[in-house]
């Protein structure tokens, strides 16, 4: 593919980044936000079909908890392609594909969305939504390399923030069109988005940038592969996209399932959480900035298992006020982790780079190459947590006609994670840059 190309990129050198780095670097970052809030959108698009799916549909709970999480799936593994597929092709090049892309599950479901379609082709149209969650670990990969390291928290909580967002948005165009026009015009809905696809592509294509530097590495991949701390990210990962994703999916129809409420009732609730959770995320990457991306992560969990005590006993005792307080405050706190657990992975391998005697300008190298090929895996095995999630809901639902089951093992789950990260990373000396290593000053 054609495109324009950089040939050099020096983001640690301070006077390159000052000079022209960081108007590029910035410039990509907003447009990269947009392709990947619309693959966001179109990702989770069958957590708002199924609130038009009535009975008319002839699909059960169980089967529409199916539907999502045949998304979820597809979304977590065509991760790891899209990881790669910047270097082989460059950042915006792929930008562009991957945004066009979206145009074939968009009109598919366009296609299909009526009473009378097999529940087959519904399975097929929901798995080909799930490229849209390819794009968010492109669009990751893409803008790490673009940042410094002091910057990467930043950066890579506004870029996953702002993909994130997608999520409640889709879920608000869902709200506007059962709120004015009833639950049997689903195809408005994908009708909105046919025109935004177009639009994110043809930004990527005007104003976005390849990085020749950027190279598939795999010595980095395999050696990402091999090193325990990808492994143990990525259960961390599960613990915090894994739950925004899954809860983001599954939150109406928990709605709907389990508490009685209308489509329009489920639609106007749904958005709420998914969008705090993304609006934070940024929060999350600027907290971890300045105390540690562990000591958060640490703290997030703490408070995840607290929040999901909250929703146990709101769902044993049907009480729809408490549960949505602390279904949002999950959310919050989700997506608070989000960014706080990738900013660690960057630091990670920069500091363990340090640790190996290499000095600043080749250990923030090599940080970056094997970040680079760890996250598109961490984010893959991620959002397979999202998967988990819906199957778990699923599950419960069919055993006992509600979620309480599902949410005890999720709390479990949280105690895990807050006990891998004190031992990890907190208890004993981390691999984790300090700050006078990043660039700032000591305070």
């Amino acid at each position: 593919m054609a495109g324009r190309w950089i040939e050099t990129w020096e983001p640690e050198d301070a006077t390159f980044w000052r000079e022209k780095g960081e108007r590029v670097a910035r410039r990509n970052l907003w447009f990269s936000v947009l392709s990947e809030h619309i693959g966001f959108s179109i990702w989770t698009l069958w957590s708002v079909m199924v609130l038009f799916m009535g009975p008319e549909y002839g699909i059960d709970p169980a089967g529409k908890f199916f539907l999502i999480s045949t998304a979820t799936l597809v979304g977590a593994l065509v991760r790891v392609p899209y990881t790669f597929a910047v270097a082989r092709f460059g950042g915006r090049n792929w930008t562009i594909f991957s945004a066009v892309s979206l145009l074939v599950p968009t009109l598919a479901a366009f296609w299909v969305m009526e009473p009378g379609t097999s529940y087959a082709t519904f399975v097929a149209v929901a798995a080909l939504t799930g490229i849209g969650g390819g794009n968010f670990a492109s669009s990751m990969t893409n803008i790490n390399a673009f940042f410094p390291l002091r910057k990467k928290g930043w950066a890579l909580g506004l870029n996953a923030g702002g993909g994130n967002i997608g999520v409640p948005v889709v879920q608000l165009v869902g709200l506007l069109v059962i709120g004015t026009l009833g639950a049997s015009h689903p195809r408005i809905v994908l009708g909105v988005y046919i025109p935004l696809i177009v639009l994110a592509a043809a930004c990527a294509a005007l104003y976005m940038d390849n990085l020749r530097p950027v190279k598939n590495d795999t010595g980095a991949a395999l050696e990402a592969v091999r090193d325990p701390h990808t492994w143990i990210m990525a259960a961390l990962y599960i613990g915090t996209f894994g739950s925004f994703i899954g809860y983001s999916f599954a939150f109406g129809l928990v709605l709907q399932t389990q508490f009685g409420r209308t489509p329009l009732q489920a639609a106007s609730l749904t958005f709420i959480g998914p969008l705090l959770g993304s609006l934070i995320r940024p929060v999350g990457g600027r907290l971890a900035d300045r105390y540690g991306g562990a000591r958060i992560t640490l703290a997030t969990f703490a408070a995840m298992a607290a929040a999901t005590g909250v929703v146990i006993h709101a769902s044993g005792n049907a009480s729809l006020p408490v549960f949505l307080t602390g279904f949002t405050a999950l959310f919050v706190l989700t997506g608070l982790g989000n960014g706080s657990t990738y900013k660690m992975i960057p630091g990670i391998f920069h500091a363990k780079a340090l640790a190996r005697g290499l000095d600043a300008e080749a250990a923030a190298t090599h940080g970056r190459r094997l970040s680079g090929a760890a996250m598109g895996l961490i984010g893959a095995v991620g959002a397979l947590g999202g998967l988990a999630i819906n199957l778990a809901f699923r599950q419960s639902f069919q055993a006992s006609g509600t979620g309480t089951a599902a949410f005890w093992s999720f709390l479990a789950f949280y105690a895990v994670c807050f006990t891998l990260t004190w031992a990890v990373y907190l208890r004993r000396p981390a691999p984790v840059p300090t700050r006078a290593q990043l660039g700032y000053a000591e305070v």
